[in-house]
């Protein structure tokens, strides 16, 4: 439950239409719904503007659809990240509507289409290795109430690929770059433009690269002070903290 949620069932006490014992069962059940082997966090959307996200990895496919149907059960959007084949099954199998991201390994079960974002996120990948973590950060975006636009390829091996795209890149409000290798794609991106840049280090690259800890220090080096940087492969922090930003 929100807070546009709340305020509507409180006035709907207040008209009549819905007795207070209903109404204190909805409420009630608030703060978490515990189901034994998890605490379903229902006021986080209260507490921060977000639904509570499941993240699958480690957990049976029995208890991630229960999870995911207790949420559901509230009519917000339901988004799911790094799921395995036998929980996109389960869910499948309860909720035929749900969008299987095969390449963003992300559930969505879309119930509301509430635009919440001021502007337009744009979700960069440096090489097209890069694009399942920035299709996790485009999946997640949009789920959260946002415009966005997807650029993909646009790395520093060619860099007239991205100057192409000057006209989107000045468009966006907020801006999640995708790279691996020696991430350096987020520091001309933010060379290039006067908003946020959170940059996404991804594991991918030869022996050196570590797993994504090259890139990772290469970006928290960055020479370009509109840069933040989450963690290695996380486009779901990254394009949460990007619907934030911009929300205000």
């Amino acid at each position: 439950m929100d807070a546009n949620r709340l305020k509507a069932l409180l006035e709907q006490v207040r008209t009549g239409d819905v007795t207070p014992d209903a109404a204190l069962d909805q409420i009630k059940s608030i703060p978490f719904e515990d189901l034994g082997f998890a605490k379903v966090d229902h006021q986080r959307a209260l507490r921060v503007g977000v639904p509570e996200v499941i993240f699958s990895p480690g957990k049976a496919p029995e208890h991630f659809v229960e999870i995911f149907a207790r949420l559901a059960a509230r009519g917000n959007n339901v988004l799911a990240t790094r799921v395995s084949e036998e929980q996109v099954a389960a869910a499948l199998a309860r909720f035929p509507g749900v969008e299987h991201n095969q390449l963003a390994r992300t559930l969505v079960l879309r119930q509301t289409s509430e635009k919440l974002g001021k502007g337009t996120i744009g979700i960069i990948s440096a090489g097209t290795s890069d694009i399942p973590v920035a299709e996790e950060a485009a999946v997640t975006a949009d789920v959260m109430g946002n415009d966005i636009t997807r650029l993909f390829d646009v790395g520093v091996a060619g860099l007239h690929r991205l100057l192409a795209h000057s006209e989107e890149l000045r468009q966006a409000r907020v801006l999640v770059v995708c790279a691996g290798m020696e991430g350096a794609l987020p520091s001309v991106v933010g060379g290039l433009v006067g908003v946020p840049v959170i940059a996404v280090p991804t594991s991918v690259g030869y022996g050196a690269a570590f797993g994504g800890i090259a890139a990772l220090l290469g970006m928290i080096n960055s020479c370009a002070s509109n840069v933040s940087v989450v963690n290695i492969d996380n486009g779901f922090g990254a394009a949460y903290v990007a619907s934030l930003i911009n929300r205000i």
